[in-house]
């Protein structure tokens, strides 16, 4: 049947009309009534089909669309892709390229110019001096009780130390993490508001950890054991990242909470200052950062620069986030920090300034760019001639310390000989008032004066005479011995043996250490050996 309709709607679009019109009436007549019956409705449903095919061939032909298939969901893409890959892209984009600073720290070698077996014996001679000579006057005249440790084996043997001041959100933290490459997740943190409340110490490790201040004072094979005079409340507030980086096998950097000016904020709850001058003490590097927006110098800061007071040669300034002023502003911000800091450095050549961005991001534009990156450069071979000079350094600090040590046993011995030369009879006087008139009235009796005189001291060397109070209300001044007796037949005379070790033997191996200095100088990758630089750190 639907053969049939086709073959008519066929022949109606070309013909106009069905093909069964007058034939199929005459074949009707003749045929009996049911089979004329069955044709007559045939022949109407064969017009029927013919009309609605007519009409269908006037009407415009429209083809119809091919279903479009439904857009299948794409999976999300994994937490690891969606987040590392777009970013990583932006932010190599606006990272900048690390390459001078493993090149101008010389990171592609082990160690320092330096035969590795020649430091060792250097150090191991440097412990003899200080056991023989500066430890047996340190503990005859309790030099520790002045608030001043004694140094241990492990300070003589560690890294080389480069310490971390200034105000809050000045860049400290983010210049180490720019160092060192500490990743987002692993970075020191750091904000516009303080945020860094801890003394923290980046050291070398096989991977990221981190380490308890407590156990970083109680390790005999570290350098940080003497901290536990401070309490257990400030080791709460120290602790150690252990990184494995190549600049942490030469050095060690030392992260300090910011100096904030608000009083409630400088409640720590630990002698800050003191800690602070326990790390300077040991530090060979100090850098001190300036935020371009806060110069002001308040009673903190002033605390902290009379503290670094004598050790000018180690400090360098650092004017940090230049690239966020204008350039037009650049020379007013630099001179407005140099007048700041005049009253607070008192020195005839003021130290270093380093002006630059020292962060991991690329500079903004329209600023002095080429000028920040040769000052980063000139900061990393400052860093780089510390860090050669390290053997210079250490006999440096231990012969301030000696000297120290040699200053407070020539003032308590001055106090013991004004004691018993003024001492009364036991029948006419208590000597504790005497005592403690000497004490309390130390110029009425020109002990200081005296000390000056004889043994050849600086007075910017002596230390304050309001702390010898504190120190003879623990030891009685009756409680020392004479310096003329403390002397034996083995051991030597005290006063005779930290001479020696000041005025001879610790210069001896500073010149030895010198010649093998010279011998070595410093080479490049190609082979090429410069002339080695004056060593800038070494004290007279």
């Amino acid at each position: 049947m639907a053969a049939y309709i086709d073959r008519e709607c066929f022949s109606v679009a070309h013909n106009g009309r069905p093909n069964t019109g007058q034939n199929s009436m005459k074949q009707a007549v003749g045929i009996p009534p049911k089979r004329v019956l069955v044709g007559v409705l045939l022949i109407c449903m064969v017009l029927f089909v013919a009309v609605d095919c007519n009409d269908a061939s006037q009407k415009p032909a429209t083809p119809q669309k091919a279903p479009q298939p439904k857009p299948k969901k794409q999976p999300l893409p994994l937490a690891d892709t969606a987040v590392t890959d777009k970013p990583s892209v932006a932010t190599e984009a606006s990272s900048r390229d690390r390459d001078h600073i493993y090149d101008t720290l010389n990171l592609h070698r082990e160690g320092i110019l330096l035969d590795g077996d020649f430091v060792k014996r250097s150090i191991e001679k440097m412990k003899k001096i200080y056991h023989k000579a500066i430890e047996p006057m340190a503990e005859a005249y309790k030099f520790q009780d002045m608030g001043d440790s004694t140094l241990s084996d492990g300070e003589l043997e560690a890294k080389p130390m480069v310490l971390f001041l200034g105000p809050w959100s000045a860049g400290k933290s983010t210049m180490i993490n720019y160092l060192v490459g500490l990743e987002d997740e692993q970075k020191l943190p750091t904000g516009a508001e303080p945020v860094t409340a801890d003394f923290t110490v980046v050291m070398h490790g096989k991977q990221y950890r981190t380490v308890e201040g407590l156990v970083l004072a109680t390790d005999g094979k570290r350098s940080f054991g003497s901290l536990e005079m401070f309490g257990n409340v400030f080791l709460e507030r120290f602790f150690g990242i252990e990184y494995p980086h190549k600049l942490l096998q030469k050095v060690t950097l030392v992260d300090t909470p910011g100096i904030i000016e608000n009083r409630k904020q400088q409640e720590r709850g630990y002698p800050f200052n003191e800690v602070l001058e326990w790390f300077m003490d040991r530090a060979d590097l100090i850098f001190v950062f300036f935020d371009p927006t806060k110069l002001d110098v308040g009673t903190e800061l002033e605390s902290t620069f009379k503290r670094l007071k004598g050790r000018e040669s180690q400090i360098r300034i650092i004017l940090n986030k230049a690239d966020t002023i204008a350039p037009n502003e650049l020379m007013r911000v630099y001179g407005a920090l140099f007048w700041n800091l005049a009253p607070l450095i008192n020195v005839t050549e003021p130290p270093r300034v380093y002006v630059g961005s020292f962060w991991n991001k690329k500079f903004q534009p329209n600023t002095y760019q080429d000028l920040f990156l040769e000052e980063e450069k000139s900061l990393l071979m400052d860093l780089n001639n510390m860090i050669e000079n390290q053997l210079h350094n250490k006999i440096a600090m231990l012969r301030r310390h000696a000297k120290a040590v040699r200053t407070h046993a020539f003032i308590v011995n001055e106090y013991l000989q004004k004691f018993n030369r003024n001492r009364p009879m036991s029948l006419l006087g208590n000597p504790e008032d005497t005592m403690r008139d000497i004490v309390q009235n130390p110029g009425k009796y020109n002990i200081f004066k005296t000390v000056l005189a004889r043994a050849n001291i600086s007075k910017y060397d002596l230390p304050d005479p309001e702390e010898f109070k504190n120190f003879f209300a623990i030891n009685p001044i009756d409680v020392f011995k004479p310096m003329e007796s403390q002397c034996g037949y083995f051991s030597g005379c005290l006063m005779e043996n930290i001479e020696k070790a000041i005025s001879t033997d610790l210069p001896k191996l500073l010149e030895e250490i010198q010649n093998a200095s010279d011998l070595s100088g410093e080479c490049s990758k190609g082979g090429r050996c410069n002339e080695p630089k004056k060593n800038l750190y070494a004290k007279p």
